[in-house]
């Protein structure tokens, strides 16, 4: 689209408008037919993880732990290299259908509960761990006592040796 036309073009409400004069007929038709070549298949299009992030309204954290474990649906990998740096960047996008689907069934919220109960349950479980482990400490005597007392104790299973008079 050449760049004087693009200020022509505007997005209102989710739609597109393209707003020229009236003695312009025959531009007007030239670039809404430019446009609607344009905007032709861009639903099937993937989706890039910002777009992702933005649509279903999640942080970028909750997208990392969801595609790992496989709750987001990755439709493949990119590797672009962006101008100024020394790296290419490797990202993976979505396909726009299933991001659909997820918004439709407001799966967000939902996972967000389940991690919730997971996060509550994994705390519950290491404050758990924690107690015993406190708990195991303060029982235990120390550590000098320990093998003083380990070198008073008599060995376990002589006594069968001192029955048969082996021991003398």
């Amino acid at each position: 689209m050449p760049f004087p036309a693009r200020k022509s073009l505007d997005v209102e409400f989710g739609a597109l408008v393209l707003r020229m004069a009236e003695g312009e007929n025959t531009a007007f038709k030239a670039l809404s037919a430019l446009v609607s070549k344009t905007l032709d298949g861009i639903e099937a299009l993937p989706v890039i993880p910002r777009e992702v992030e933005d649509i279903l309204t999640i942080s970028q954290a909750e997208r990392h732990r969801w595609l790992k474990d496989g709750r987001l649906k990755s439709a493949g990998t990119r590797t672009v290299k962006l101008r100024g740096r020394a790296k290419a960047v490797t990202f993976h996008v979505f396909d726009p259908r299933h991001i659909e689907d997820v918004l439709d069934r407001d799966l967000p919220s939902l996972w967000r509960e389940d991690d919730a109960q997971a996060a509550a349950e994994n705390r519950r479980r290491t404050a758990g761990k924690a107690a015993r482990t406190r708990a195991g400490k303060n029982n235990q005597p120390a550590p000098d006592a320990q093998r003083g007392d380990a070198l008073d104790l008599p060995l376990s299973g002589w006594d069968a040796f001192e029955l048969d008079g082996l021991l003398r």
